[in-house]
């Protein structure tokens, strides 16, 4: 197959778009001073079929993410046979029913923002000895409709999560809101990060994941630029 079909009578040429989207990282990255290959593209298969992540695989790429437990749970049990080095980050907000799920499915849970799911984690991590790299998720614009813990709290709830329930607490994650500027909310990030000792920053998507390179983001999540538009969900 020369590519996934997107929408009726439109092909999706996602090799192409994986390598022009990597050539505008590395840019980015030069533009801002920084080390080559210092930033991570996480490409977002949500609602994108398995032939179309297997298209991403087969042009070497291994970092992806789902916004859902159970689309995961439908899509990368075959996936994983191709490809068992990728790396499966969860960057849509858990459920605390789905924590056995999400430490089974994923490599990093990017959504961590409450101390009840925290300690859901800790206990299945404890439990089957598998220990995901955990971001915590930052509401930085204060969104009431938002996931995320309020900047005021954040250093708080990560020093509890270290210390309290043991998680391996290895970065930050936000998503500014839509209407404002996001390089003031990727600078929020970089500074909490910088504070609590906290190396990995996943921030930036596919309208503003250069600005947030500039602003130090380690991982950029991108969907649409390397997948097209989104399809219907996995059920």
């Amino acid at each position: 197959m020369q590519g996934s079909e997107a929408l009726a009578g439109e092909t999706v040429d996602v090799p192409a778009r994986l390598r022009a989207v990597e050539e505008r990282i590395a840019a980015a990255v030069a533009a801002a001073g920084r080390e080559p290959g210092s930033v991570a593209l996480v490409a977002v298969a949500k609602t994108h079929p398995a032939e179309a992540v297997r298209e991403a695989i087969a042009a070497g790429h291994r970092a992806f993410g789902e916004n859902r437990v159970q689309e995961a749970k439908a899509k990368w049990p075959a996936l994983r046979e191709a490809a068992p080095d990728a790396a499966l980050h969860l960057i849509g907000p858990l459920q605390t029913n789905k924590a056995r799920d999400a430490v089974a499915l994923f490599d990093t849970i990017e959504t961590l923002d409450r101390p009840k799911l925290a300690a859901a984690l800790a206990r299945e991590m404890d439990r089957t000895g598998r220990r995901p790299a955990c971001l915590v998720e930052v509401n930085t614009g204060e969104e009431p409709q938002k996931a995320g813990v309020l900047p005021a709290r954040a250093d708080e709830f990560v020093a509890a999560c270290r210390n309290e329930y043991g998680l391996p607490v290895e970065g930050l994650m936000c998503v500014p809101p839509l209407d404002e500027e996001p390089a003031l909310h990727f600078a929020l990030l970089a500074e909490i990060a910088r504070r609590n000792g906290l190396g990995r920053l996943s921030m930036g998507m596919t309208a503003d994941f250069e600005t947030a390179i500039r602003f130090g983001a380690t991982h950029v999540r991108l969907g649409t630029a390397v997948f097209g538009p989104r399809r219907t969900p996995v059920r």
